[in-house]
């Protein structure tokens, strides 16, 4: 059994949050070079078209890992919460709830995106260039869709009871397993798009394995046991009210990046080969900051399941810190190597052009991106789901899409560049104002408890 006790409500919050923060983040760096991958040895067949339709397709693909994370982000907020309060059973429910409930909805999610592919081409901004190539590998992430959203909710559903450890070996088998099969399949074999979604797919399936085994051989303190299953007594609610916010964030990016992409066609592929790239290069800054704050999001939930204020402070304020010393040191780092993380990925002229230009526009906010995404793990972790909700939709949706049509019509190209440090300043003030009114409800509710 896995019931991690000590570090939840006794180890010095830095030991708590590395231990937990850490296998986090190499999980994100995991990720980082997972996607990085694809692109490289797509790049390295020298056909820009390639590059561009991967790009197009990534919001499709990210939005199944949205799916994944209804699941896994909302079922790892209710677990540890259920773990703060001793319910054992109930984060028993929970797990195998969305276990199931990710398998089943990646089943349905595989027949809809098939069934209905050219409607999600012409949507996504294919143009007749790049659709076969995107059609190539949209087909086959769409089949592999119950492996992508079941490894990604389980990913998270581990971290819950604290098996951050765990969580992260199973990210690290589907990438050497992805890194291995794309040379071969993309270059060797000469499968292009669909060698590249192929690997992707068999690295998810890998990372199925593993967490199927972790709970076979009796690890772990939760279940996936058929007979465990329930939806009642607010279980499937419980999941839902954190998961949705949580998903919505990344279907709301997918949106986000399909109108980017859009307002990036009418100046030719060029510009969305270039920001596919750019993208690519700057998830090390961004999925890092991730990483380092959706660690601590079991700390949170279990400590405000326990009730103790105190503690849940300094895991925010600890992780806050080091979330603007990591997010300068990345930020430098990729203004100083910006050409040459570009030209990793292609060497065409005109891309890294393009490329070197967007790559310093998203790193604008690069120091400080990381607040946000530690109020939402915050807010996620309290299990506030209107907090959540309103954050989430902030940052890709009400803020982002209609910065990128009014920064468009106004200053054309470099107003799409330079749409998304815009969104994310004013999202992290939103989330700081959000945070610091939470905090002062627990203080509220304490004394009121008092009181009574």
């Amino acid at each position: 059994m896995n019931t991690n006790k000590e570090l939840f409500e006794d180890a010095p919050v830095s030991k708590a949050v590395a231990l937990m923060a850490i296998p986090t983040m190499v999980s994100m760096l995991v990720v980082v070079i997972y996607n990085m991958a694809d692109t490289f040895f797509i790049g390295q067949t020298g056909d820009p078209l390639q590059v561009a339709a991967v790009s197009l397709a990534t919001p499709v693909f990210m939005i199944f890992m949205a799916l994944g994370n209804l699941f896994g982000i909302g079922g790892s907020s209710a677990i540890s919460r259920a773990l703060g309060e001793k319910r054992i059973r109930r984060a028993w429910n929970t797990s195998s709830f969305c276990c199931y409930g990710s398998l089943g909805l990646g089943v349905i999610v595989a027949v809809i995106s098939v069934v209905c592919m050219n409607p999600i081409l012409k949507l996504i901004g294919a143009s007749a260039n790049t659709i076969d190539y995107a059609r190539e590998y949209l087909t086959c992430i769409a089949v592999g869709a119950p492996f992508v959203i079941f490894a990604t909710a389980f990913a998270n559903i581990l971290r819950g009871e604290g098996a951050a450890r765990e969580s992260m070996i199973g990210n690290l088998i589907g990438t050497i397993v992805n890194i291995i099969l794309d040379p071969v399949m993309i270059l060797w074999l000469g499968w292009g798009v669909f060698g590249a979604a192929l690997a992707t797919v068999i690295g998810n399936i890998a990372a199925c394995i593993f967490y199927l085994q972790y709970f076979a051989r009796k690890k772990s303190n939760l279940s996936i046991r058929p007979k465990d299953f329930k939806m009642g007594e607010n279980i499937a609610l419980g999941v839902a009210a954190i998961g949705v916010p949580a998903s919505l964030n990344n279907i709301l990016m997918s949106c986000a990046n399909i109108v980017l992409n859009l307002a990036l066609v009418g100046y030719g592929d060029t510009p969305v080969a270039a920001m596919g790239v750019a993208l690519k290069s700057n998830m090390l800054v961004v999925l890092l900051q991730i990483g380092l704050c959706a660690g601590i999001q079991p700390l949170i939930g279990y400590n405000y399941g326990a009730r103790n204020k105190k503690r849940l402070i300094q895991v925010f304020r600890f992780t806050g810190i080091c979330a603007v010393i990591m997010g300068t040191v990345l930020t430098v780092v990729m203004m100083i190597a910006r050409r040459y993380l570009i030209q990793i990925f292609i060497n065409d002229p005109e891309v890294i052009a393009y490329g070197i230009k967007m790559v310093i526009a998203l790193q604008l906010s690069g120091p400080f991106i990381g607040i946000l995404f530690l109020c939402i793990n915050t807010i996620q972790g309290m299990g506030k789901a209107l907090p959540s909700l309103i954050l989430t939709i902030c940052r890709q949706g009400l803020i982002f899409i209609p910065s990128i049509i009014i920064l468009n019509r106004v200053f054309g190209l470099d107003g799409v560049i330079y749409a998304q440090p815009v969104a994310d300043y004013l999202s992290i003030i939103i989330g700081i104002i959000i945070c610091v009114g939470l905090f002062k409800s627990i203080e509220h509710r304490e004394k009121e408890e008092e009181a009574a």
